[in-house]
């Protein structure tokens, strides 16, 4: 007997959340990409585990007809060979129609990031001696020195900073716990903006968030954003920056300072050591000009 597709999703992304721990966002990715799965192979009156590998990829070539970026075609695939590697777990099948399929080979775009001196120029953007500004150099001397995620320093509790320590307690995605190290700048600016700051903006109820905005309330990830960005067009950066790039100036300027990899990617609380491999790419121009400068066969070691 043929279960309903609907069934077979709703249990998928169970799994997903409750098995698997993923992040909501993640699983609504799941959700709407197996959606239009699901919608095409009604369309054609087919069953998804009675399928062949011809016909997962005249869907995913259906899908890529309609335009987009060579990571969107890779996640389609991705999130389809989730979803029947589930399957096979179940024992719903005997094999899987996409085990086969390659994942499409592109060269992962680099992120944004900020300079050493474009990231000075917005740490001294805010006006400190303002109950706002002192609250916002709190927050992009933190992001600068630990990396968050802009959702992360928005649900940041005070409880999760260990103040004398120099470190706090984040919860990225899916739940998951890490330690980050935070530098001594930004123990100051917290520590003035929780003593100067922070008790003015707070009306009521204290909510229990680090960061509140003007009403006293927590920081939606949104708020944040644009308060990031404010500050960046008031220095004529604001084109340059995109929710991830301090994060991504935290972790490019540790990679071409020499940390491993492997420390990077647990500061950045990245699930996947493949994920935090890109900052390698960012580095490359920096060991090629090293390269030139030292290596006796070099641009410049070769002179004289």
């Amino acid at each position: 007997m043929t279960r309903p597709a609907a069934s077979l999703l709703d249990r998928f992304l169970a799994h997903l959340q409750f098995e698997r721990g993923l992040a909501a966002n993640t699983i609504l990715s799941y959700r709407r990409e197996l959606g239009k799965f699901f919608a095409y192979l009604a369309r054609l009156r087919r069953d998804c585990l009675h399928l062949d590998e011809k016909e997962i990829l005249a869907f995913i070539r259906h899908e890529g007809r309609k335009g987009g970026a060579v990571s969107s075609q890779a996640h389609l695939i991705s999130v389809l060979k989730s979803f029947y590697r589930y399957l096979l777990q179940d024992d719903l099948l005997e094999f899987s129609p996409v085990a086969a399929v390659a994942l499409p080979k592109k060269w992962a775009r680099l992120p944004k990031y900020l300079s050493l001196e474009e990231v000075t120029l917005l740490l001294a953007a805010p006006d400190a001696a303002t109950p706002l500004g002192c609250r916002d150099k709190a927050i992009l001397e933190l992001m600068v020195a630990t990396g968050l995620r802009i959702s992360e320093a928005a649900q940041l509790k005070r409880a999760d900073i260990y103040m004398d320590e120099g470190f706090l307690r984040v919860r990225g995605k899916g739940g998951k716990e890490r330690i980050v190290p935070f530098s001594d700048a930004a123990r100051g600016c917290l520590k003035n903006y929780l003593e100067q700051s922070r008790p003015l903006l707070v009306k009521n109820d204290d909510p229990g968030h680090m960061f509140v905005n003007y009403g006293g309330n927590p920081f939606t990830r949104q708020g944040l954003w644009k308060m990031i960005k404010g500050h960046g067009a008031r220095i004529g950066i604001s084109s340059r920056l995109t929710p991830h790039a301090l994060r991504h100036s935290f972790a490019t300027h540790l990679v071409e300072r020499g940390a491993d990899l492997r420390s990077v990617q647990m500061l950045l609380g990245h699930s996947s050591i493949t994920t935090t491999e890109i900052y390698t790419h960012l580095a490359k121009d920096q060991l090629k000009r090293i390269y030139d400068q030292f290596h006796p066969r070099g641009k410049k070691g070769g002179k004289g």
